[in-house]
């Protein structure tokens, strides 16, 4: 895991899988911690943030630097989808992981085909060949068997496929719970520390249930 106040780069992909949400508290966490991120919204990923999160505009007027809190913004640089001869879409640039999310099954399967048609697939394409940390987060259901050879393709590939499932030992009482946890497993694949969900501990006697605490009936 990151030691305590040590500053990283990564790069935050937002693409047109439902799941914005997980974007917006992913990019909260990091940069409340300390990191640098840098952000890249595809034309569908826009379109998902204004039905899912309310956003005002769509992306040829929206200003994703707003996205963070004011004293956070000095560690936000957004580029355009278009710029692929930016900062991300480079191999020699230091940088320390790349998560796709929410990531569609087209964004999926152009980069786990080496296929890159934006600055967000040539980060994720740049990531596998540089060995950095690329996270893929899914949220798509029922999986084609074509999805999932994809996803194959890209576990295979060193990447990890980390498909927005969220848990509920930890009995989640609000939808943010359930974004926290997703969130939280994102964090745990790029090395970074947080508290952003309760992590399982076994029970102390097997005699009681973890989901109500009383006796396990026999």
């Amino acid at each position: 895991m990151t030691t305590q106040g040590e500053s990283k780069t990564f790069v935050l992909g937002v693409t047109g899988g439902s799941g914005a949400p997980y974007a917006l508290r992913l990019l909260e966490a990091l940069l409340a911690a300390g990191h640098r991120l840098q952000l890249v919204v595809s034309p569908a990923g826009a379109r998902v943030l204004r039905y899912e999160a309310g956003l005002p505009t769509d992306a040829a007027d929206f200003d994703y630097a707003s996205l963070a809190p004011a004293p956070l913004r000095s560690r936000l640089e957004v580029f355009d989808v278009a710029a692929v001869e930016s900062t991300p879409a480079s191999g020699s640039a230091v940088i320390d992981g790349v998560v796709l999310c929410p990531c569609s099954m087209g964004t999926l399967a152009r980069v786990a085909h080496g296929f890159s048609s934006n600055l967000v697939e040539r980060a994720a394409d740049v990531a596998l060949k540089e060995g950095r940390r690329l996270v893929v987060v899914p949220r798509e259901t029922p999986l084609s068997v074509i999805h999932l050879r994809n996803m194959l393709a890209l576990a295979e590939a060193g990447a990890v496929v980390l498909p927005a499932m969220p848990g509920f030992y930890h009995r989640p009482g609000h939808v943010a719970d359930l974004v926290d946890f997703v969130v939280g497993r994102i964090l745990d694949k790029l090395g970074l520390d947080h508290e952003l969900a309760a992590r399982w501990r076994t029970p102390e006697s097997p005699a009681v249930d973890p989901w109500n605490e009383g006796e396990v009936s026999g």
